[in-house]
């Protein structure tokens, strides 16, 4: 016999010519065909849309947003990204180049965000094609052999082939035809055989894929609420009132597809607002009467509380803070107004003792003034401290310091209305040195230090922090939310059941026809009612007439 010739891959040359390919040997490596572009794109979409990347795409999305709950962000507190940086001068700046403080909007958090959502889409559609065929598609055929079932059963009965079927069918589609338990395939393999093949469970598959479009659609509506929505803070007086635009907010931060000249143009001014405390000091209830206009409408009245919002023009309006805004008069040297109006001062505690800044930049003559305070609403003084003992405006108190100077307004840089930057300004103090203390009650005018003027305190209207926010996904978001839930309880708690039976004409014995019925059942994993479910049908089997009736007709 000749040697076997070396087996040559074809496309491959012999060595004839001094550029051929040497002739693969035994023992050599294999040669593997490159992939191409169309073939590396076509490795890259298949590990994208496989479900393993798809998840370890998902716990990387929740990684990445770890660091929008850890660290101060832009659009919620930018106040807190600026002392961040401030305290960290080395690391804050890094970390603010690379979007660290502004997690959602950054390019890594979006390339993961838009690389899941890919995925889902790739994942989902050839799972809902296959699924789609397999519904519309026939039970399968009954197996040759029921013996290598580990539930089955057998039985003897008087009725014929045709009757068995027909209450086999009967039980196993149930009492609604068109919601059937099991979908049933009656077909006639030989003479004197009837098989039975019902299946039911597909509702597993249908759960478990709405729960992924619904997971899709949640990362649509998302991403949907982050280009439309809009969210504002604005604090409104007792007798004052609040429009609808960018101009009157305090904080203002909107979608990339959202136009601020789109805003609904609503007004809303506060009537009164109320609060009720307990004799511990414990709030029970807040309660603002608003007057609400909206375009084309009469003005009516509405109520705010908390947890209770309004809706005005598409968004909700929800009851934030509260507190005291003493009016204030404030006359310069030469007697002329220098300032006139509400300043809000923010509570610090429970007996809402209040810390507040009045900034007179308007002074006709000499240095800008600034009054950092403490406003307290029932005021106890004793020769160390003065203090509130509660949050009622029982016997308010004004403590204030005074100073002078340059405040700052005029270097176009935004301030804080809440601080006073004291860098070019100058305490009032005493002849011995100590601060200018002054004590103002309601009512009352005092006289400021180096005859600066005087401050007259008018009233102690109450104020409101509202917060306005417009999200059209939110009703997605929850519809969404529920079908997932759903989908993912039908997933977990349908079991997939297939079950089989072959019906045989036995020979003829004692002058009756007899008849022999195999039944089989098989379900997808552990499943400890399948042979309650196949014991169920083969006891109705046994209990089947022995006239032949029309399966319509029952």
């Amino acid at each position: 016999m000749s040697p076997r010739a070396p087996y040559r891959p074809e496309g491959l040359e012999t060595d004839d010519g001094p550029e051929a390919t040497p002739a693969a040997r035994p023992g050599d490596p294999a040669v593997l065909p490159r992939l191409g572009l169309a073939g590396t794109l076509r490795w890259t979409w298949r590990q994208l849309t496989s479900m393993r990347v798809a998840l370890m795409l998902l716990m990387l999305l929740a990684v990445v947003a770890v660091p929008g709950s850890v660290l101060p962000q832009y659009p919620q507190d930018p106040g807190a990204v600026a002392r961040y940086l401030q305290d960290n001068p080395t690391l804050g700046p890094w970390l603010d180049r690379l979007g660290f403080f502004d997690v959602y909007a950054s390019v890594w958090f979006s390339a993961v965000y838009l690389l899941l959502f890919v995925s889902l889409v790739g994942c989902i559609l050839p799972r809902l094609r296959t699924h789609l065929r397999a519904v519309r598609a026939r039970p399968p055929r009954a197996p040759r052999r029921f013996e290598r079932f580990a539930v089955r059963d057998e039985a003897t009965v008087a009725a014929s082939p045709d009757d068995v079927a027909a209450a086999a069918r009967r039980v196993l589609v149930g009492r609604f035809r068109r919601l059937p338990r099991f979908r049933v395939d009656v077909t006639r393999p030989g003479p004197g055989v009837v098989e039975v093949s019902a299946e039911r469970g597909y509702l597993r598959e249908s759960g478990n894929i709405a729960f992924h479009l619904a997971l899709l659609g949640i990362l649509v509506s998302v991403a949907t609420g982050q280009m439309l929505s809009y969210r504002g803070q604005a604090i409104v007086i007792e007798g004052e009132g609040f429009a609808n635009a960018m101009t009157d907010y305090d904080t203002f931060r909107a979608g990339s597809a959202v136009d601020p000249g789109s805003l609904v143009p609503f007004t809303l001014t506060l009537d009164a607002f109320t609060s009720r405390f307990t004799a511990d000091a414990r709030a029970e209830d807040f309660r603002a009467d608003v007057t609400l206009t909206e375009p084309g409408e009469q003005p009516r009245e509405a109520t705010i509380r908390v947890n209770h919002p309004l809706t005005a023009g598409g968004a909700k309006v929800y009851l934030q803070g509260n507190g005291y805004a003493p009016d204030l008069v404030v006359h310069d040297a030469a007697g002329e107004v220098a300032f006139a109006g509400t300043v809000p001062f923010l509570p610090q505690d429970a007996v809402y003792t209040s810390n507040g800044v009045v900034k007179v930049p308007d002074v006709s003559t000499g240095d800008q003034i600034g009054l950092v305070g403490v406003l307290l609403p029932t005021a106890v003084v004793s020769p160390i401290a003065a203090a509130s003992v509660r949050p009622e405006p029982d016997a308010p108190l004004l403590v204030l310091s005074v100073w002078s100077g340059d405040l700052g307004l005029d270097e176009g840089i935004p301030q804080n209305v809440y601080e006073l930057d004291s860098s070019a300004m100058t305490q009032a103090t005493e002849a011995d040195g100590t601060p200018v203390t002054l004590f103002v009650e309601p009512g009352q005018t005092v006289e400021l230090p180096d005859g600066l003027g005087t401050l007259t305190w008018q009233g102690l209207p109450r104020f409101v922090a509202l917060d306005l926010r417009h999200d059209p996904s939110l009703p997605w978001l929850l519809a969404f939310s529920v079908v997932a839930l759903v989908g993912l309880s039908v997933s977990l708690f349908t079991p997939r059941r297939r079950l089989w039976l072959r019906v045989t004409a036995g020979e003829e014995a004692g002058g009756a026809g007899r008849t022999v019925v195999a039944g089989a059942a098989l379900a997808r994993g552990d499943d400890v009612g399948l042979a309650d479910e196949l014991a169920r049908v083969m006891d109705t089997v046994r209990d089947a007439p022995s006239e032949r009736q029309d399966d319509e007709s029952r």
